[in-house]
Order: structure tokens, then sequence, then C-alpha cells
């Protein structure tokens, strides 16, 4: 019985472990990029495709964590894209405390508003 009961414990873990990121893809229709969220800590990073001279086949562009878009307080958070076609940024939302910020890339890295109600 024992041994049962830490097997589930060590699967819910590594199950919980294994959500702990979110991806959404930028609204804006002509830009393939997509952000990544950390669900617990709030640090967003973002990657992109990129052709490179010369090469066949592309690279992946990422860009980390900036001003703003590192780890915040202990959270619920998500990504959320507004519907507007030529955006190019996504909100990073607090759950628990119904903060939000507006994260985009800058200059080589991706940066996020102070959070706002």
């Amino acid at each position: 019985m024992f041994k049962r009961t830490v097997l589930a414990l060590l699967a819910t873990t590594a199950t919980a472990r294994a959500a702990n990121y979110d991806f959404l893809a930028a609204p804006q229709v002509d830009l393939n990029r997509v952000y990544r969220l950390d669900k617990a800590s709030g640090e967003v990073g973002a990657c992109q495709f990129g052709l490179k001279d010369g090469a066949p086949v592309g690279v992946t562009l990422c860009y980390p964590a900036g001003d703003g878009a590192g780890p915040q307080p202990a959270g619920e958070y998500a990504l959320v894209a507004t519907r507007h076609e030529h955006e190019a940024s996504v909100f990073r939302v607090n759950q628990r405390t119904g903060e939000m910020s507006i994260c985009y890339v800058l200059k080589g890295a991706v940066v996020c508003t102070p959070p706002a109600k």
C-alpha cells in the first residue's frame, strides 16, 4: 500500500512539473512568434523562426526574459492574446490577484510593463 502511494505521489509530481509552462502565439498575423510562460513564476520568454544566410534550413531565434519579464511574486500566471491582428504583444495575467502586464520583444529580449489592475 505504501509503495503504491509513493508511486502515485511521484507520478503526480512529475505531471505537475511537466505542465509548468504555457505557450501562446502572438496575435499579429504576419509574425511567427510564440511566447513561453512559467506558470508558477510568471517569467516570460519568446521564440520565432528566422532565416540564416546561405543555410538550407531556418533557425529558432529565442529572446530571454528582460526588464519586467523575469520571475514575479508567487502566483498563477497565464498568457492572454488580444484579437487585434496587428498586435505583437501578449498579456501576462496573475489569476490570483487580477494584475496584468503587457509583454513584448524589445532589443533582443522580452520586456513587460509593471503589473497593474
